[in-house]
């Protein structure tokens, strides 16, 4: 754009009041400021006066060291602006922003912050709807309905879709099933362990009591050492011989 401003021709000698076409400048006197109806001739006036308008925005940020932007829109929408070489437009507009809130108070802020979430909330509000809706047709293409409107490219994006949930549910569900089975071994284990170690402890506790049950001053014990020495005095009396018997068949001797 400072191209365009810089590649105008100036001719010096037409701003001279001597010069003829000065002088038919300054013999047109007033015009008329109303919109112009002839398209081609408010064109025409367009581009003149945008161009002069683009030139004195560069004469003025050169001569006073000024920041200068300037943005010009076309009744076409097409859009012209002009800018300093160290700034931006953007830039420029920033600092605007900063100085007339500054400026302006604690409530022009305050109305502006309010404006912009409203705007915000009302984008955020459009695209939650937008998705929702985007989300109930997909649900229920996924379930087999509304499927006449669709092409047959979305029948395609539909159906790769469709085979990569169900790989990703299968690969879930065998994940799931390995994690369970895994966890089933370790507590058959953990119980069979635990099995064997109670045999064991039954085992000791029988042996501990057959031992106790043998040890002297115990009611078994007495019993026993009383039934083992019954029977071997009666061993030692069947051994004895019968002297009762032995006396009455010895004949008595007699004194001559």
């Amino acid at each position: 754009m400072l191209e365009s401003i810089t590649n105008m021709e100036f001719n010096p000698q037409s701003m001279e009041t001597g010069s003829p076409s000065s002088q038919r400048k300054l013999g047109r006197g007033k015009i008329e400021i109303k919109r112009i109806e002839n398209t081609t001739n408010r064109q025409v006036t367009f581009c003149k006066r945008r161009n002069g308008l683009l030139k004195k925005a560069y004469e003025l940020s050169v001569l006073c060291d000024a920041e200068v932007a300037l943005i010009v829109f076309s009744s076409r929408g097409r859009l012209y602006e002009y800018a300093n070489h160290s700034h931006s437009v953007k830039g420029t507009i920033e600092r605007y922003k900063k100085v007339s809130s500054d400026q302006s108070g604690a409530g022009s802020v305050a109305e502006a912050n309010a404006q912009y979430y409203q705007q915000e909330a009302a984008k955020l509000r459009h695209q939650i709807e937008s998705l929702t809706k985007n989300n109930r047709s997909l649900s229920r293409h996924l379930m087999g309905e509304g499927l006449t409107d669709l092409t047959m490219k979305d029948l395609k994006n539909l159906e790769s879709k469709l085979e990569r949930a169900i790989t990703r549910i299968r690969s879930k569900k065998n994940e799931l099933l390995f994690a369970e089975i895994e966890f089933m071994q370790k507590r058959e284990i953990e119980l069979h362990n635990s099995n064997q170690f109670l045999r064991a402890r039954i085992s000791e506790n029988d042996r501990a009591q057959q031992s106790m049950s043998l040890m002297p001053g115990t009611s078994e014990y007495n019993e026993l050492v009383q039934s083992q020495s019954y029977d071997s005095r009666n061993y030692f009396q069947a051994l004895q011989p019968n002297t009762h018997y032995a006396r009455q068949d010895q004949t008595p001797l007699q004194l001559v």
